[in-house]
């Protein structure tokens, strides 16, 4: 029952990721932490986020090489950082930490669904660290590179690739640290390739139907489901 109710939540997730333009985890990581503990999620959802991204990467293709380079570089570095702490800190406080930042994020949003950054370089280099760190620690932090990403005016679909993109560069370098650190147990090991389905399905489904609906409309409720997510998770570990 647990891998069926997994494998319905990577697809939900992705499907809603691709259209909403945030990551997959933002939606992946929160449903799954109701049936596993969060540093099983951690590194299950790097793993179904790895899919999701090269299927994004596959069907999308057009990427802006420069700002992959801005954004890419402190991304990567930070993950590291962020991966090796998750061993020092407690689970509860992890779980914590998650909720108060979908919580921050989903409120600024509904608030502010306008909110633009300046087109810089320093911004895109702020952005990759902290959505590095971010993702390196707490499973996510696709929502942070939207928000600096969007002020390059990128049209979606190069938007999308670039994203996933970055991403792939993080993935790849915070799974090994996971595995050095023993986050999951072998196991946990054949749910892992099981992912690879939701995460294409889920992009192809995204890709024909992001044209078809409001974006706006489409991304309040995500957001306001995102934000439901975010107080049980505070309260669950007060």
């Amino acid at each position: 029952m647990i891998e069926i109710l997994i494998l319905i939540f990577a697809l939900i997730a992705e499907i809603i990721g691709t259209i909403a333009g945030f990551g997959s985890s933002t939606i992946f990581v929160p449903l799954t932490l109701f049936v596993l503990d969060f540093k099983t999620t951690l590194v299950i959802a790097a793993f179904f986020h790895l899919f999701g991204n090269i299927a994004r990467i596959a069907l999308f293709k057009k990427v802006e090489k420069k700002i992959v380079w801005y954004f890419g570089v402190p991304s990567v570095i930070l993950a590291v950082i962020g991966a090796i702490l998750v061993k020092y800190i407690s689970s509860n406080i992890l779980k914590f930490l998650l909720g108060i930042f979908l919580l921050v994020f989903s409120i600024t949003s509904l608030i502010k669904p306008k909110l633009k950054l300046s087109a810089t370089s320093t911004n895109a280099i702020i952005g990759g660290t902290l959505s590095g760190f971010f993702t390196g620690l707490i499973g996510t932090g696709g929502v942070l590179r939207s928000t600096f990403l969007t002020a390059f005016n990128l049209p979606k679909i190069k938007y999308i690739t670039t994203a996933a993109t970055i991403a792939l560069a993080i993935d790849l370098t915070r799974i090994p640290v996971y595995f050095t650190i023993q986050l999951i147990e072998p196991k946990y090991y054949y749910y892992i390739p099981l992912l690879l389905i939701p995460a294409i399905l889920g992009t192809y489904i995204g890709k024909r139907i992001i044209n078809k609906i409001s974006q706006k409309s489409f991304r309040k409720i995500v957001l306001t489901a995102i934000l439901l997510i975010s107080i049980k998770f505070i309260l669950d570990s007060l």
